[in-house]
């Protein structure tokens, strides 16, 4: 990841004869995308994309967003919707159907097909959608046959599309849901024989920030014929008040689906707090945190902890919480190696929920491509009493601000997966659990599994609280299922928050991942 002033692409550095002519070609473009950006606060019918037939390159999207960048914001309009679509609720926007026929490359056997997705609902802003054909743009305008539903009468202008869903072939199947691109400028994959789970943000500024969280908004999408095996690549521009992007992703549905995203972030204002890599997903209780869990079911959660690979190479697993206060934690570090938001747990009997499969929910890694330098993974944890509420946001924030007129390049790796793709030879954290103790004391069951743990000389627990103090501790052996129990009490002391670290090691090296979690009342 790099940070520059007015850095030439490549393409200008290697092909300065044709510089002049190319320059001007982009300066139209992205004339054009600025004027229809401009125009949305008179006109509902002005996509930001370069006319039909226009000449696409791998920089088109970049130079449009650095020009935006240099433009005053326009928020995308809104009020050009129909009220028959803005008063649709949860279940009659649900309603609105894709229909497969009408899908792009439906009949062209390419493995993937395209399905714009009706505006309505909380699913106001216009996202603009083309193709790329023969390197040139092809606009996808909107086609009343594409969609059915009982809420959808005829319109006379042109209503537009909020996004797009990827339907995709896995092996030898038929096709079925890969991925959906809706709201804001959030994402998800899904894995094979999986359901959707974590979901990922393409840009994040300033979330948890006492100024406000920004949401930037997918604005326009250009999808690359996918040749015979795939992968598929869509071009996106992000637009927000302090900031455009320009981001290329390579998908791949599989086992493990697979993003490769790279992209570059322009500033319109100085960036001081930007979340790189975002991941959101669904913690409303589970076996260590049932607080105001009145329900059947023993779990729900679309993902148990967040999982991290430092710089340093130590492996980190954190309990994800429902708090009952807002909390963030930043885990400082350089250079990661990876951070995902991820669901170890795999068996229906530790959710018992007929209806939302959580055990089904993939996992969600993310690999940096590239030295990201200095900065901090970031968990927020927001309280939430419903299980629609994505209330646990994982990214990385960089040490660095990025200056107003600068830019911010990026290169990453996710994989939406059910075993994570880096697996050191560590024991894993596999279950914790907490209760009331004695008196004032919280009493904590964590597990590590693992064959490492039964190889070799005694075990040493290194367990740390502060604030507070370990009451009492004991470790529990049960070698048939290959797993290490660590019980012990945490005395507050009165405080209010304590956080707490707990690894296994053997002979002064670490043999487990380290436990971290932060209690409250």
């Amino acid at each position: 990841m790099t940070r520059s002033q007015n850095h030439p692409t490549a393409d200008q550095d290697a092909c300065p004869s044709r510089d002049h002519s190319r320059r001007d070609l982009l300066r139209a473009a992205a004339a054009g995308v600025i004027g229809g950006l401009a125009a949305g606060a008179a006109r509902a019918d002005a996509p930001p994309l370069p006319e039909a037939g226009a000449r696409f390159t791998a920089s088109t999207v970049t130079d449009l967003a650095r020009a935006l960048a240099a433009q005053p914001f326009v928020p995308p309009r809104e009020d050009d919707l129909p009220e028959v679509l803005t008063g649709l609720n949860r279940e009659q926007y649900a309603a609105i159907r894709s229909v497969p026929d009408r899908a792009i490359w439906a009949s062209d056997g390419l493995g993937f097909t395209i399905e714009p997705l009706h505006r309505g609902s909380i699913f106001r802003t216009r996202v603009a959608l083309a193709l790329v054909e023969d390197g040139q743009v092809r606009p996808l305008p909107y086609d009343p046959e594409r969609f059915a539903g009982p809420n959808l009468p005829g319109f006379t202008d042109d209503p537009g599309h909020s996004g797009f869903r990827v339907r995709a072939r896995f092996g030898e199947d038929a096709l079925s849901d890969f991925a959906v691109f809706q709201g804001a400028s959030f994402f998800r994959l899904v894995a094979a024989g999986g359901e959707f789970g974590a979901t990922a943000r393409a840009l994040t500024l300033r979330p948890a920030d006492a100024r406000g969280e920004e949401f930037p908004q997918f604005r326009a999408a250009w999808f690359e014929r996918p040749a015979p095996g795939g992968p598929l690549v869509i071009h996106l521009l992000v637009d927000s008040a302090s900031a455009a992007a320009a981001l290329r992703m390579s998908l791949q549905p599989g086992q493990d689906s697979v993003a490769e995203v790279t992209g570059t972030v322009f500033a319109r204002a100085a960036l001081d707090h930007v979340g790189l890599g975002g991941m959101t997903t669904r913690y409303l209780f589970g076996p260590h945190d049932r607080r105001g869990a009145d329900d059947a079911r023993a779990a729900v959660h679309a993902s148990d902890g967040l999982r991290i690979r430092t710089g340093r190479d130590e492996a980190i697993w954190r309990p994800v919480r429902n708090p009952e206060t807002l909390q963030v934690s930043a885990f400082l570090d350089e250079n990661p190696k990876g951070f995902g938001l991820v669901q170890r747990t795999r068996d229906y009997a530790a959710f018992q929920d007929d209806r939302t499969h959580w055990e089904r929910c993939p996992s969600l890694w993310l690999e940096p491509q590239g030295a990201w330098g200095r900065g901090a993974v970031t968990l927020v944890e927001i309280p939430s009493d419903a299980e629609v509420n994505e209330n646990v946001l994982a990214y990385w924030r960089p040490e660095a601000a990025v200056a107003a007129g600068g830019q911010l390049a990026l290169s990453y790796r996710q994989t939406w997966c059910w075993v994570l793709p880096e697996r050191p030879p560590l024991a894993a954290v596999t279950g914790t659990r907490s209760g009331r103790g004695a008196g004032e004391r919280r009493r904590f069951l964590v597990d590590f599994t693992g064959d490492i743990l039964f190889e070799g000389a005694e075990l040493q627990t290194v367990l740390i609280a502060g604030p507070g103090t370990i009451a009492s501790r004991a470790l529990y052996r049960y070698p048939e299922r290959r797993t290490v129990r660590v019980a012990f009490e945490l005395d507050p002391g009165g405080e209010g928050v304590s956080e707490l670290r707990l690894a296994l090691k053997r002979a002064g090296r670490p043999i487990t991942e380290t436990w971290l979690y932060r209690w409250t009342p």
